[in-house]
């Protein structure tokens, strides 16, 4: 076998092995939409399952239609902007611990949230149960968190671009800023009632039962493009796993590579953390996973990352509704459980 041939063989090798992940992966996100459906404070079967999915008059419809599948595609949709974000972040950061909850762009939606609650009245108590703390305008919240995620990116990328900080000093920036969100929160609740504190903490548990068959359209529909532009640049993000010289000697504009990779992750993540609250680590964790299964051909790796995204966001919110059923936990704090031991384990790799 000549030269030539053995490395046509090999490259078909590679993409074979790369595709058999991807079909794993698929054929495990099949599997946990089967288990999440099932899973619930309604105990039904498979039958009315099935049934209900094919009639929608049928016992049990109702709850499937209207609560599970959106739930479960509100998942999957913020699971694979999530997993696309994180992988996307740690290659034009050059920084293993960069996502948009490490950036401060999550604070920056939670201090908008808060603002809409406190300032602009958007929470008040259930005039049918007295205990019962409601978002009584939800679309001002999300509009809010969304303007505070992209204030607090665009000033990061303000000042990268015009005092040329490091891609590794903007992780500093996101961490300043995450820091003044927080005290801004934390200002705002000083002076709210406890009716608007009880609302601002509800908001910032994220749970992907939030979400609506209109919220989860509108996350379908702006993760479409940004997958696109993400999958179209594929190779550029190659070229900066190279570095910056290799990249530019590849005709690579790394600035605007950058620039624009930060943008529309950000706005990806801002667009998921206002609809659903703050949900961590599912940046951090997918990415991670999969460049060590996968490898860093991004052509691979970013959709890999997001179906994985998707994966973990969909279990973590199934064992969120399983393990003190009929109470339900927010998928937040089910996804920092799992996050933060691999937090401190890249921690200390990092220092090794």
């Amino acid at each position: 076998m000549s030269f030539k041939d053995k490395t046509v063989t090999d490259y078909k090798s590679y993409i074979r092995n790369k595709t058999y992940i991807g079909a794993f992966l698929v054929i495990a996100l099949f599997i946990a939409v089967i288990c999440s459906i099932k899973v619930g404070a309604a105990n039904l079967s498979v039958y009315d399952i099935i049934n209900a999915l094919i009639n929608r008059q049928a016992d049990g419809a109702l709850i499937i239609w209207n609560i599970r599948i959106p739930r479960i595609l509100a998942a999957i949709i913020a699971g694979c902007c999530m997993g696309i974000e994180g992988c996307i972040m740690q290659n034009v950061l050059r920084n293993p611990l960069a996502s948009p909850y490490t950036m401060g762009i999550t604070q920056g939606a939670a201090f908008g949230a808060a603002f809409a609650i406190i300032v602009l009245g958007a929470g008040t108590l259930n005039s049918m149960q007295a205990d019962a703390v409601i978002i009584n305008n939800p679309y001002l919240t999300v509009v809010a968190a969304f303007l505070g995620a992209m204030i607090g990116v665009s000033i990061i990328l303000l000042i990268a671009r015009t005092r040329g900080i490091t891609p590794e000093a903007m992780i500093l920036a996101g961490v300043a800023m995450s820091s003044l969100f927080i005290a801004g929160i934390q200002f705002l609740q000083y002076f709210a009632s406890d009716t608007q504190v009880a609302a601002t903490v509800f908001w910032t548990f994220g749970d992907v039962g939030k979400a609506m068959w209109n919220d989860v359209w509108l996350m379908f529909i702006l993760l479409i493009p940004a997958l696109i532009y993400f999958m179209y640049h594929a190779w550029d993000y190659n070229s900066l796993e190279s570095g910056e010289e290799t990249a530019k000697g590849l005709g690579v504009n790394t600035e605007r590579i950058r620039l624009h990779g930060m943008l529309i992750s950000s706005f990806t993540s801002a667009v998921v953390v206002a609809f659903l609250g703050v949900i961590g680590f599912v940046s951090l964790i997918a990415p991670h996973i999969m460049r060590r299964i996968i490898g860093n051909d991004h052509r691979f790796l970013i959709p890999a990352s997001a179906i994985l995204g998707a994966i973990i966001l969909l279990v973590s919110d199934t064992i969120a509704r399983a393990v003190l059923s009929p109470i339900i936990l927010p998928v937040g704090i089910i996804t920092s459980f799992l996050g933060a031991p691999l937090f401190f384990y890249l921690i200390i790799k990092m220092g090794r």
